[in-house]
């Protein structure tokens, strides 16, 4: 008698659906969080700034599910917009609409459900932050569309990007103090200089099929116009260290910044689109050693309560 019993084989997943899945990673482009760091290190300049180096763990919590849910939406909107353009730029004719991977209405679907989650997030914060992340929002479905028309979406990037830092001083203090608007007009300096090196990457493609960019309107001034930019972000964030009453750790870390911003520009002096490409994807580095020095100021120079 045989006694070896049948045993059934456990449940599997199908294939198609971890395809699928993996489609929508990248469609909002999970495996490529550069636009998380990007995003995410203005955000918490301005947490640490406004709770003088303790800011409210659950205010911090919010925030940092908010730069991955509202980049991952951006994302997923820029494509959908970008469905018929995509195909024909050489980078970009593999993302999951322009390849057919992802439905358009399957986009705006998942588009749909990151803007709930989204929503839900800002009802866990006070009136004026809320007010704030509307018309963040509304820069951040704007954005893939404004390209079309104006030679300057860089600045409307920055601006939906740099938001989060006015909200981030209304959650945790109830205002939006002046330090508060100039670590937010940095952060859109900030962004027109990285997102502008992105462009000059696409500089080629986004002329033949008619989209606007900085790096088009600076045209052969790109490297000198960026090199101005850069010099009023790190005014900009000396600025930010005299009204913050920051110390030497702080001062310290607008040195380095302005040591990658020199080699950034080596680095793109030719204009070539692997170097440029790599320029915008080191520009995070930036941004984190700013982070660093006003962490290492209240690390030692603590607040008193």
């Amino acid at each position: 008698m045989n006694n070896v019993t049948n045993k059934k084989a456990p449940p599997r997943i199908a294939p198609g659906f971890i395809n699928q899945l993996q489609n929508y990673v990248q469609l909002m482009r999970l495996d490529k969080p550069i636009g998380i760091w990007l995003l995410l290190w203005p955000t918490l300049w301005a947490l640490w700034l406004a709770g003088e180096g303790h800011p409210d763990p659950g205010i911090f919590v919010v925030f940092m599910l908010g730069v991955v849910i509202m980049r991952s939406a951006g994302c997923v909107l820029n494509d959908f917009a970008d469905r018929n353009i995509d195909p024909y730029v050489e980078r970009t004719r593999t993302r999951p609409i322009a390849s057919g991977g992802v439905a358009p209405m399957e986009a705006l679907t998942l588009f749909v459900a990151l803007a709930l989650i989204a929503i839900g997030l800002a009802a866990m914060l006070n009136r004026p932050a809320q007010v704030l992340a509307i018309i963040g929002a509304g820069l951040t479905v704007v954005y893939p569309f404004i390209k079309r028309f104006l030679s300057l979406p860089q600045f409307v990037l920055g601006a939906a990007f740099g938001l989060a830092v006015p909200m981030a001083f209304a959650a945790q203090t109830g205002e939006t103090a002046q330090l508060a608007w100039l670590v937010f007009g940095t952060a859109i300096i900030w962004a027109v200089i990285y997102d502008t090196f992105y462009a000059m990457a696409d500089r080629e493609d986004d002329m033949k099929i008619g989209v606007k960019s900085t790096a088009i309107l600076f045209g052969d001034a790109d490297l000198f116009v960026i090199g101005g930019l850069q010099i009023l972000m790190l005014t900009a964030l000396i600025f930010i260290g005299k009204m913050a009453e920051l110390g030497f750790a702080y001062y310290g870390s607008i040195v380095i910044a302005a040591i990658l911003m020199a080699w950034h520009q080596w680095l793109a002096r030719d204009r070539q689109t692997a170097a440029c490409f790599k320029v915008f994807l080191h520009n995070h580095y930036i941004g984190m050693i700013v982070f660093v020095g006003i962490v290492l100021h209240y690390t030692f120079n603590p607040v008193a309560p």
